[in-house]
């Protein structure tokens, strides 16, 4: 007769594609998102959680890469035949609140949010399906005014939480500027939309790769298509030379103003008679206002951002939407320039697509330029923090009526691993004082100490495991990362005193044994219980310093 079999133990393990968080995590995410939150709170914005649960109608189909609706979240099938899903992001669900509460929010209304989303996707190397992001929108202004203030909120918030201005740019295009070149380059047809929309795909897709594919590997997805390192062969967008020309004249922009700047400088190095250069050369007219000014760079005196309006007005010429999207862009620019956002901190850039297709007007990404080592050692810049953009249409899924939004969503994670890689961040989190039990019929009176020690705002807590062994306790406090232990037997109770163990210091002696400076400093000692307080706050104010 065969046995039962036992029934299989559950397996410890986090699910694929999740992961833990532990105490120092929690703490640092919650220190830097505080600070976050006191800048928006600064300009104005109001704190908003809308449920993890959303149906998947109001979710709607804007999830990246992704065509159906339940595709690429985590969605179930309520009993009443409605279909809901984990919220994949923060912004689909601010546009069912404003909505559903249109009557009862103010317009325009600016919220902020901080949590978790999830999203039904491949994990991978740094790539979870549960993360954390933090939104700031403003819902109900049609104003470029809005989007300007998203921009200069965004460069405060990275420089509160401890990234300094030079190490960050925030880099600003409009769609509007991208469907400008799209039509100038005979892949939109503004009368009907959908004409041409499997090549425009494959155009903006191919765009989006500049970063990893170069012009090269653009141009080629223009065309007929590209074969990578693999053999593996993308078929392209079957442009003409003339069409794929004006694409890579929009994709190579950023190149091409800062190569026409090298040239023009050096050219008014040798001709002191600038101002005859700029009549012959319609290139100069984009630099011809700091003319006779010391300059070292091309940032300087909002050079950069003239140079791409410039640029960009020439690229779109024909585009009633292309000029609109570039006069936005000027017009986005004075606004930061005149509150002293230059080109050091908020910089003008074709180059910034988005994937998403809610995206009806401006775009932007904030992008850490500082160098990393990557898993082989080799130097590499951190990259993007953040993005958003414009979406006017995304309300009016709801409404029917075109409601203008405007917002920018911060990585959460991505932001507190380059705070790490900073300094910023990581250095540790201070555990609780640790108050041991040498006698356990004394319990009480250990736990008057722990409340006499929280009360004054201290972190403390008793020892709760088995107190037999005394190095026991201790190896706790050690785990705790404990700076400070408070010791009392039957002998100190008597005497009306208590042994103060500084951890911290005692680490450092057994580290550097042979180092005078520590063998004057007693890692422990005796001090009046009414002192305890006292004695424990000097300690830890000692190690702050």
């Amino acid at each position: 007769m065969a046995k039962d079999k036992k029934p299989r133990r559950p397996r410890a393990e986090t699910p694929k594609g999740f992961r833990d968080y532990f105490g120092i995590d929690v703490t640092e995410r919650k220190a830097m998102l505080d600070r976050i939150a006191e800048v928006y709170h600064r300009y104005g914005y109001d704190p908003l959680e809308t449920s993890a649960v959303e149906t998947v109608e109001a979710l709607g189909k804007f999830l990246p890469d992704v065509d159906r609706p339940n595709e690429g979240v985590f969605a179930w099938q309520e009993e009443d035949s409605d279909w809901v899903a984990l919220r994949y992001d923060l912004t689909a669900p601010l546009a069912r609140v404003a909505a559903q509460f249109r009557n009862d929010l103010p317009s325009p209304y600016r919220r902020y949010a901080m949590g978790p989303v999830w999203r039904n996707e491949k994990p991978g190397p740094g790539r979870f399906r549960q993360f954390y992001q933090c939104d700031a929108d403003t819902v109900g202004a049609a104003s470029i005014a809005a989007d300007a203030e998203i921009c200069a909120m965004l460069s405060d918030a990275l420089e509160t939480v401890g990234i300094p201005r030079g190490d960050y740019v925030v880099r600003v295009n409009n769609r509007k500027v991208l469907n400008g070149v799209m039509e100038v380059a005979g892949v939109l047809d503004p009368a009907d939309p959908s004409k041409f929309e499997a090549e425009r795909g494959i155009v903006l897709r191919a765009i989006d790769k500049l970063d990893r594919l170069g012009e090269a590997g653009v141009r080629a997805l223009l065309g007929e298509g590209r074969k990578d390192d693999s053999g593996d062969f993308t078929d392209g967008a079957k442009l003409s030379n003339a069409q794929a020309e004006v694409v890579m004249r929009f994709v190579s922009a950023k190149r091409r103003v800062k190569d026409d700047f090298t040239r023009w400088s050096a050219r008014v190095e040798k001709n002191s008679s600038a101002k005859l250069l700029i009549a012959s050369d319609a290139t100069d007219r984009r630099f011809q206002h700091v003319l006779g000014k010391e300059f070292t760079s091309w940032p300087e005196y909002g050079l950069w951002n003239d140079a791409v309006v410039e640029y960009l007005n020439d690229l779109v010429a024909g585009s009633e939407t292309g000029l609109e999207g570039v006069a936005e862009l000027l017009e986005i620019s004075n606004q930061l320039a005149s509150q002293g956002y230059g080109p050091d901190r908020i910089v003008l850039d074709p180059s910034v697509v988005r994937g998403l297709g809610y995206y009806t007007g401006p775009v932007f990404e904030a992008e850490l330029t500082f160098e990393i080592l990557d898993e082989k050692g080799r130097p590499r810049q951190f990259g993007s923090v953040a993005g958003g953009g414009r979406y006017d249409d995304l309300v009016k899924r709801f409404t029917g009526q075109e409601v203008p939004a405007t917002g920018v969503s911060i990585g959460v994670d991505r932001l507190l691993a380059a705070l790490r890689a900073k300094g910023r961040a990581g250095a540790g989190m201070d555990g609780p004082v640790i108050v041991t039990v040498m006698d356990r019929d004394r319990m009480a009176e250990y736990q008057t100490m722990v409340g006499e020690l929280r009360s004054a705002g201290i972190r403390a807590e008793v020892y709760l495991g088995n107190p037999k062994n005394f190095g026991n306790q201790l190896k706790y406090a050690d785990k705790r990362q404990s700076p400070v232990a408070i010791i009392q037997g039957s002998d100190e109770a008597a005497r009306g005193v208590v042994q103060i163990k500084d951890l911290v210091l005692g680490a450092k002696i057994a580290e550097s044994a042979s180092l005078e400076e520590w063998k004057s400093q007693p890692a422990q000692f005796e001090a009046a219980r009414a002192d305890l307080v006292a004695e424990v706050r000097r300690l830890l104010a000692q190690g702050e310093g």
